[in-house]
């Protein structure tokens, strides 16, 4: 049986798009907040209150881990960053975990093997 149409290929394709998809979400959201802050937008505004208020439970675990960075009023939330990084890392790793579950055959685990050598 090929890899390919595997039972496991349709499900670990679908795991992969929903990780990257949500991924994609975060990331904008805390891109968003990052930008926001360092062009210094009226937290008091619809939309920038929105957005602090939704990005706030992912960019919260981080917050103290840099000081921030303050010009004229902008903030370079250095913080907001680096929670971009970690959940970017957290997501790569669930798609690696995804792809460790794949059926694979006999000759096609031994050719890996051999070009791990």
């Amino acid at each position: 049986m090929d890899s390919y149409n595997s039972p496991s290929t349709k499900p670990l394709y679908r795991g992969t798009q929903i990780t990257w998809y949500i991924l994609g979400l975060l990331e904008v959201l805390l891109a968003f907040r990052f930008v926001l802050k360092l062009l210094a937008a009226n937290p008091s505004a619809g939309f920038s209150s929105f957005i602090y208020n939704v990005s706030y439970p992912f960019a919260a675990p981080f917050l103290a881990v840099f000081h921030i960075s303050k010009i004229a009023g902008s903030i370079f939330e250095w913080t907001t960053l680096l929670a971009m990084l970690v959940y970017w890392l957290i997501a790569w790793g669930i798609v690696k975990l995804f792809f460790m579950s794949k059926t694979v055959s006999t000759p096609e685990a031994a050719s890996k093997l051999e070009d791990k050598k």
